[in-house]
């Protein structure tokens, strides 16, 4: 079967069960954008992300036959990337495990009132600047819903820990909202 741009993601699985290079390729070019964006919340940068990504596309084409269709096939191939960021995280950052931080800067709260201003993209660009292993546990915690004790889990951290990094999250965002999104007086 000749695959194309228009070839539905059904013909395009099977395409990639035969391995065909071609419907490999337009499954990759589809979905590259949105499963990019999955990527870069736990990375600094889009070369990282990209990496992240592609090694997520050769677990998606190698296990293309275990994706059953009682759900969703966007929502099986975000689940590889998220779970192929996570292992990257893993590896790649270094997260304070041997103490507690349920100490002072857990226990500020973080006045939300610059968030009024920010338009999606704005607060993207602050997540991408915050120290990797918090801006890790912000991601998992508030776009992703996890809680403490499952970061904590996928992370191999304490509770303690993961609840210090959302709260540093918090204020790094702060800082850098006050600095660059002065109010008008």
């Amino acid at each position: 079967m000749p695959y194309h741009a228009k070839s539905t993601d059904a013909e395009l699985r099977q395409g990639c069960i035969q391995q065909d290079r071609l419907a490999q390729e337009l499954l990759y070019r589809r979905h590259f954008g949105w499963l990019l964006s999955v990527s870069m919340r736990y990375t600094h940068n889009r070369d990282e992300a990209t990496d992240i990504l592609n090694l997520a596309f050769l677990k998606i084409f190698n296990s293309m036959t275990q994706f059953q269709d009682t759900g969703s096939f966007k929502g099986w191939m975000a689940k590889i990337v998220f779970h192929t960021a996570i292992d990257h995280i893993r590896q790649h950052t270094s997260y304070k495990k041997h103490h507690d931080y349920s100490g002072e800067i857990a226990d500020q709260s973080v006045e939300n009132s610059g968030l009024d201003h920010l338009q999606a993209e704005d607060l993207y660009h602050l997540i991408q600047h915050i120290t990797p292993a918090s801006r890790n546990v912000f991601s998992l915690y508030v776009i992703d819903g996890y809680n403490h004790p499952e970061i904590a889990d996928m992370l191999g951290i304490s509770v303690g820990t993961s609840k210090w990094h959302l709260a540093n999250a918090r204020y790094e965002m702060k800082k850098m909202m006050e600095q660059y999104y002065q109010p008008n007086l």
